[in-house]
């Protein structure tokens, strides 16, 4: 996808055809929007746009400092109803939702606050919290109405699907419909719920297998260093945050049942046993686990999402009943060494147990979509209560459950819903 930086002028004829009832160059020319680009796409779109808005750091002040956020505008119609996606992280890889593609609708994508593009000069970490997220998306969803004043539809991926949440629980007249994929509900920098799921999860002897591997891979990880260490020169990954290589090589150990049912990318029986040579062993663990998480420069990369997961969304660790005896340098399994040393963090324990109440007692016309055996549905939301909304769960299903890989009866039940829902 090739992104052009067009003049006015080109962009006013190219964007002609793109509405025939609703000026949408006027609409771009507003104070907010400071930067467009038209993105070529072979599409059901007659545009897309990416698009530079001016946000206030702090929405309690709205004169104060600003940043700005990135939004992508694809544009069929403005009769059509809106898919708005709150991305929960950078948005720099577009993608068109499987849910706008269904409806022919147009789309609207934010990229959230602090990450890609989207980042304020200095890093005010107190205002990354999940009202300001959440009223960034309140003030687009209300700059966008303007152009769009049809049915809206949010919908996120994961942190994304969070996103979703909190928007809703802030904002609950915003959009129409909610549909958050594999989100999580923590209550807890450390969700021992994690701990229960990965102790039920599947059957026992798959279980068996994932926990028989992590042993090994500690009990002789003299044995694995060397090959870990190599992997990790050829990537360029370097774990000082982490504690050095030998304490991040455990970090990925423990790491691995987490993964494994997360993303369900290997099956049981491919697992290595001792038999296998150490390079195996370790591109084995690199495709389950994935290296790159403890790597200094993902992690400073993902700091907002850590400093998010630390302080309001809460996260998971790792039990170490059972490893614990192999363990040589990991003692607290928690990401506290993903923040800045002279950032102050605390949970806030509260928060989640108020969403939780309005997602049961107030939260109408959502759709949730989970994986029966990706580990955050440890977390996920359980229960509708009182109101109206549905969750779907794919059998067997990972992190990557999506609308279109569920079983064609679910698939048409879902998409039945939100029929309903946009009524």
């Amino acid at each position: 996808m090739k992104k052009l930086f067009l003049s006015w002028i080109l962009l006013a004829i190219l964007l002609l055809h793109c509405s025939a009832t609703i000026n949408l160059e006027d609409f771009l020319s507003r104070k907010e929007i400071k930067e467009v680009r038209v993105l070529e796409s072979e599409s059901i779109f007659d545009c897309i746009l990416e698009v530079m808005i001016e946000q206030p750091l702090d929405h309690r002040n709205p004169e104060g400092e600003t940043f700005s956020q990135r939004v992508y505008i694809s544009h069929i119609d403005p009769t059509r109803p809106v898919v708005l996606i709150t991305a929960g992280y950078d948005a720099k890889y577009y993608y068109t939702s499987e849910i706008t593609a269904e409806l022919k609708c147009n789309q609207v994508t934010v990229e959230h606050r602090y990450f890609g593009r989207s980042q304020p000069d200095d890093p005010y970490w107190h205002f990354l919290d999940t009202w300001q997220a959440a009223s960034d998306h309140h003030r687009i969803v209300n700059i966008f109405k303007e152009l769009y004043p049809g049915k809206w539809i949010s919908t996120g991926i994961s942190k994304g699907g969070q996103t979703v949440m909190y928007h809703s629980f802030y904002y609950p007249e915003d959009v129409d419909v909610r549909i958050p994929y594999v989100a999580p509900l923590n209550f807890a920098v450390e969700d021992e719920r994690i701990y229960s799921f990965l102790d039920q999860v599947s059957s026992a002897r798959d279980r068996r297998k994932v926990k028989r591997f992590q042993k090994m891979a500690l009990k002789y990880q003299d044995r694995y260093l060397q090959a870990f260490r190599d992997f990790s020169d050829r990537n360029n990954y370097t774990y000082e945050l982490a504690g050095g290589l030998e304490k991040a090589y455990e970090y990925c150990v423990l790491e691995y049942s987490f993964a494994f049912w997360q993303w369900g990318y290997v099956p049981v029986k491919k697992i290595p046993g001792r038999v296998a040579r150490p390079r195996e062993v370790i591109e084995h663990m690199n495709r389950v686990a994935g290296f790159d998480y403890f790597d200094d420069c993902f992690i400073i990369e993902h700091r907002p999402f850590f400093y998010q997961a630390l302080t309001e969304m809460g996260y998971y660790g790792y039990d170490l009943d059972e490893f614990g005896k192999y363990l040589q340098h990991v003692d607290i399994p928690i990401f506290t060494f993903t923040i800045p040393e002279d950032v102050e963090i605390s949970f806030n324990a509260e928060l989640s147990v108020e969403v939780q109440q309005y997602l049961s007692e107030e939260a109408n016309n959502f759709i949730y979509i989970y994986g029966e055996y990706d580990t955050w549905s440890a977390t996920a939301v359980t229960c509708t209560g009182e109101t109206n909304s549905r969750i779907f769960i794919k059998e067997e299903g990972s992190h990557r459950t999506r609308i279109n890989n569920l079983p064609d009866e679910q698939k048409q039940e879902v998409y039945y819903t939100l029929q309903q829902f946009l009524q």
